[in-house]
């Protein structure tokens, strides 16, 4: 087996939300580099990747210090063309072997397709461990994502180079030996730095394997991003529990755990606290001042309520700590007081004085301000609310207050906040629990997996809300292309279709929504730009049930049945029921061959099959068995239905066996295509059959 191979990148401050990546990218892209010039084999996720404040690096198992040598075939020309009649070579191919540096006991003559050619066979010698990681790792360096490209000066005052922050130091070691390479100007060896306050500054790394220990002992430093993050997290819960605490939804936790294992290198955790008089302020502006601003945990108690104490994360582990906490609670006063005042100052002005300076917003140049665009939230959300049965009133009143609080303090230093501060404000205001919460609600879901809104007058704003934004920037050419949405609106269509079907709602996705929100623009309700709105929004709704684990078959069968979103689970349960029994899949091939007869035969006069012209015992028994079948059906019958259906499998194989539809007399051929027409209508009835055919 063969050493390992470091390379350590030692730069200034990097990025913290952009770390993690960045690790991962320098290190699969060296290891890829590797594996491309043959001097490590492939394999899955071996290599050990470190990422701190201040490195990059990754330790790669068995890498070779040459690479493998590889046989080459290059065909110089056709044989008649190299080789006269006495089979020596001619003097064009003389010339060629000269050109290639090579000679005729290297050429082997062998036929492709209709002629014979010659070929030159080489094996070529592997590179060497300097050069392959030389190339390995300019291209690593050339396709690390960074999020902005510093330019900065040499030593030397004359020459420039590029990389996301300075880089002071590079390590490159295979084994215990030191390989020749260099970077952004820096010279490969085997120094590497510890902790800024608490490590030894200068460490020399023995050896490859030894590299993490080293760190670790000498350097008072946690190389690994996944170790130093488990070894935050580990601290941040025993902690919480001991002051019986908790650090909140765990989807909260995380990215602010990413965040400050990016920002330590030894983290250490310690506890603070701020004065309960500021948890007279909505939690929401208290948790996001800490997390966002300041980088704190904040805590709660067993019934998710903030507590007035806080968990730092520092870089510095100290007996007495007692400095570094008394340091941020000095801090995180003021902060918090900011947040208060703000509070304040926004309640002395009630949201339904703000409105009118929405006006005074502009939404989209092409969709006027943000006041017309209530006015249409408004409209359309009191006729979503009367077809669901909930209060048109309460929800044209949440929507016209529902986008009042873009214009307070609060929400202007904190964007995320809006909905929010808007349902204390009109709390505050008297407004009535259903108008408060919907003003919050109308924007959920903003990511996936959220909360959906609690009830119709929610629901009415939050679906009035999405439409209006969906269907004014298609108005107006602003689609997604691509993985590119950056107005959300794929989200936004997510969101109606998880309302449509989680919330079991009665409500037509063509007449009762896209048409009447179309109108609100003056557009027309119906033709291309509608077609294109349904199908974006059954886009979204296939991408739902594949991740619900509906197969593509059983979804296509379904998708174009109804308008009624909500109607769709029971469908896809029965087509899958259906899927599972013989005379299903029978029947479904059947009917893949009965569009195809239609198809053919086009449109044509008859349209309801006579019994008394028919001929054949099949036709006949199939017929009366169509006539005996139940017209309309309950969605809750959609899987019973389609086990009936099942059972007209045998009729119609032998239907085919005995009856020749395309019968050479022009009445026997119509009657049948007639009678072929019913049955699909039949088949067609709960989902689409022949979608299902195997």
């Amino acid at each position: 087996m063969s050493p390992s191979l470091l390379v350590e990148l030692f730069t200034e401050e990097l990025p913290p939300k952009a770390l993690r990546q960045l690790g991962e990218a320098f290190g699969s892209q060296l290891q890829d580099g590797l594996v491309r010039a043959q001097l490590k084999d492939r394999g899955p996720g071996d290599a050990r990747i470190f990422a701190t404040p201040r490195r990059l690096a990754v330790l790669i198992p068995d890498v070779r210090s040459k690479g493998l040598d590889r046989t080459e075939s290059k065909k110089l020309m056709p044989s008649k063309v190299a080789f006269g009649a006495d089979g020596k070579p001619t003097a064009a191919l003389a010339k060629r072997l000269k050109k290639e540096n090579c000679s005729a006991d290297e050429l082997e003559r062998r036929i492709e397709g209709d002629a014979e050619y010659a070929f030159l066979n080489q094996t070529i010698a592997g590179v060497t461990l300097t050069a392959g990681l030389q190339t390995a790792l300019q291209e690593a360096i050339a396709k690390l994502p960074i999020p902005r490209i510093m330019s900065y000066q040499l030593a030397d005052g004359a020459t420039t180079v590029q990389f996301v922050r300075p880089a002071h130091g590079l390590v490159a070691l295979h084994g215990g030996d030191i390989v020749d390479v260099s970077v952004l100007g820096l010279k490969a060896g085997r120094l590497t730095h510890g902790h800024r306050f608490q490590g030894v500054r200068d460490i020399a790394v023995a050896t490859a394997d030894g590299y993490e220990e080293a760190l670790a002992a000498h350097g008072q430093v946690i190389a690994s991003f996944g170790a130093r993050r488990d070894e935050t997290e580990r601290q941040l819960r025993a902690k919480a529990a001991e002051l019986g605490a908790s650090l909140g939804p765990e989807q909260d936790v995380a990215p602010l755990l990413d965040e400050v294992t990016a920002l330590v290198e030894h983290p250490s955790v310690y506890f603070g606290e701020f004065e309960r008089e500021f948890l007279a302020v909505p939690q929401e502006c208290l948790i996001l001042t800490m997390r966002q601003n300041q980088k704190y945990f904040p805590l709660f108690d067993a019934a998710g309520k903030l507590t007035n104490k806080f968990l730092i994360v520092s870089n510095m582990r100290l007996t007495d700590p007692g400095n570094i906490v008394e340091g941020n609670q000095r801090v995180i006063g003021p902060r918090l007081e900011d947040a208060r005042f703000f509070y304040k100052q926004d309640r002395k002005q009630r949201l339904e004085e703000r409105v009118p300076q929405l006006a005074r917003v502009v939404y989209h140049n092409k969709l006027g301000s943000q006041l017309e665009r209530v006015e249409r939230i408004q409209l359309l959300a009191g006729r979503i609310a009367r077809q669901l049965g909930a209060d048109a009133v309460q929800a044209e009143r949440a929507a016209w207050l529902a986008k009042a609080d873009l214009l307070t303090n609060m929400v202007g230093e904190f964007p995320q906040l809006q909905g929010v501060m808007g349902m204390y404000y009109a709390r505050h205001e008297n407004e009535p629990e259903p108008v408060a919460k919907a003003i919050c609600q109308h924007y959920w879901p903003r990511f996936a997996g959220d909360h959906l809104p609690e009830d119709g007058v929610a629901i009415a704003v939050g679906l009035a809300d999405k439409l209006d934004a969906i269907v004014g920037m298609y108005a107006i050419g602003q689609v997604p292309t691509g993985d590119k949405d950056p107005l959300g609106l794929r989200r936004q269509a997510l969101g109606i279709v998880r309302m449509l079907v989680e919330r079991s709602l009665e409500l037509n996705l063509g007449s009762d929504l896209l048409e009447p929100a179309l109108a609100q623009l003056q557009l027309a309700p119906k033709g291309k730009l509608y077609d294109e709105l349904f199908a974006f929004i059954q886009d979204r709704l296939r991408s739902y049930l594949r991740e619900r684990d509906f197969l593509a078959d059983e979804i296509e069968s379904v998708i174009n049945q109804t308008p009624y979103l909500n109607e769709m689970m029971p469908l896809l349960h029965a087509a899958k029921a259906f899927k599972t029994l013989a005379e299903g899949r029978t029947l479904a091939a059947a009917h893949k061959r009965i569009r195809n007869i239609l198809k053919t035969a086009g449109p044509f006069g008859q349209t309801e099959p006579q019994l008394e012209i028919m001929q054949e015992p099949a036709e006949k028994e199939l017929f009366l068995a169509l006539r005996q079948a139940p017209g309309g059906f309950h969605i809750d019958q959609a899987t019973q239905r389609l086990k009936d259906l099942a059972l007209f499998g045998p009729k119609v194989d032998a239907f085919f066996d005995q009856v020749m539809v395309m019968d050479k007399d022009e009445l026997q051929k119509n009657n049948r295509i007639a009678l072929l027409r019913r049955l699909e209508g039949l088949m067609n009835q709960v989902v689409d059959i022949s979608k299902l055919a195997a």
